[in-house]
């Protein structure tokens, strides 16, 4: 994906400006004259984690290229602060102590496979994200995940079965839509901190 370091590095800024502004209770600000790319549809997701514990604290993002790339940071660093069912909205005594990290995909690949018991060969951890489709049910993972986990893509598959609220196991099931997509991730390197892209390995 094309995205330079300093669009990246932008992309963070963007998305820690909403945290603040959204946790403190103001209105979300509005962006204009920023590079071409942000104003291309683009799928992103925002992650705040706890430091220096690296805790989860919120993770919410919009998985397809529906909203320009603008729109869908502010949407899911909103999100990500205030409305992951997962936590607490975060509180103004927190900011000082939260990473930001910028997921920006690719459009997700659906994965056809003859013999499901395959799939996991279609699968590089360290490069690829899953989505898990199945009637009302939908669970995401980054790929960040499966490299912090240590997971082979048999595992990752199983758990992003999981994630949608299916059997572990639903990925061998030809009714069950499995896709890939992968990303570029910027994060803080401390709250407030230098911003960096993220190798996963």
């Amino acid at each position: 994906m094309r995205l330079t370091d300093k669009e990246g590095e932008l992309a963070v800024r963007i998305a820690r400006d909403v945290v603040d502004h959204v946790v403190k209770g103001d209105e979300t600000p509005e962006y204009e004259n920023l590079p071409d790319i942000f104003y291309e549809k683009m799928g992103a997701f925002v992650t705040l984690e706890k430091h220096p514990q690296k805790e989860l604290r919120g993770c919410i993002g919009i998985p397809y290229p529906i909203y320009p790339l603008i729109e869908a940071l502010i949407e899911a660093a909103e999100g990500a602060a205030l409305h992951d069912p997962r936590f607490p909205p975060v509180r103004p005594e927190e900011l000082n102590n939260l990473i930001v990290e910028v997921s920006i995909l690719t459009p997700p690949i659906k994965l056809d496979v003859k013999d499901r018991k395959e799939l996991p060969k279609y699968i590089k951890i360290g490069e690829d994200g899953l989505i898990v489709k199945r009637g009302f049910y939908q669970g995401l993972l980054l790929p960040q995940v499966a490299v912090e986990e240590k997971w082979d893509p048999t595992t990752f598959l199983s758990y992003t079965c999981w994630k949608a609220g299916l059997p572990g196991d639903c990925w061998l099931d030809k009714d069950t839509e499995i896709y890939k997509f992968t990303a570029v991730i910027f994060a803080e390197e401390k709250p407030y901190g230098k911003i960096k892209r993220r190798k996963l390995l």
